[in-house]
């Protein structure tokens, strides 16, 4: 019994493909992919105040207090769309810098029109 993969996408067709696609569209097309092989949900299908399970590239990480306590933030874009991860009362945490690949897991809310993520779980992922 045999268990193969599918066949891979590419060939010469994929090769012009993605020569004339714009670079920030082959990338967004690779961080979807990447999030999909892990079992992400697309941040695009958050939403809902439910717990979803993320991957993707952090883009920015900032230091910024909320209510007087410290927060870190960093913005996760997986293809599709952005998220904000919070960590509440934390000021630096190893492995969490801009560019790297990121999958976290925690209740996703809205705030002033955002997709929020308190505190979620993470694992930092190698890059790809």
């Amino acid at each position: 019994m045999s268990t193969a993969e599918p066949p891979k996408r590419g060939g010469l067709r994929g090769f012009f493909s993605r020569l004339a696609s714009p670079q920030s569209e082959i990338e967004a097309q690779e961080l979807r992919e990447d999030a999909d092989e892990v079992g992400a949900t697309p941040i695009v299908s958050c939403g809902g105040r439910r717990r979803f399970c993320v991957a993707g590239t952090l883009r920015t990480v900032t230091l910024r207090p909320r209510g007087g306590a410290p927060a870190l933030e960093a913005e996760l874009y997986d293809g599709s769309d952005v998220i904000d991860l919070v960590w509440l009362g934390r000021r630096k945490i190893a492995g969490i810098e801009p560019g790297r690949t990121v999958k976290a897991e925690g209740l996703v809310s809205m705030q002033d029109g955002r997709k929020v993520m308190f505190n979620p779980r993470y694992e930092l992922r190698p890059g790809s």
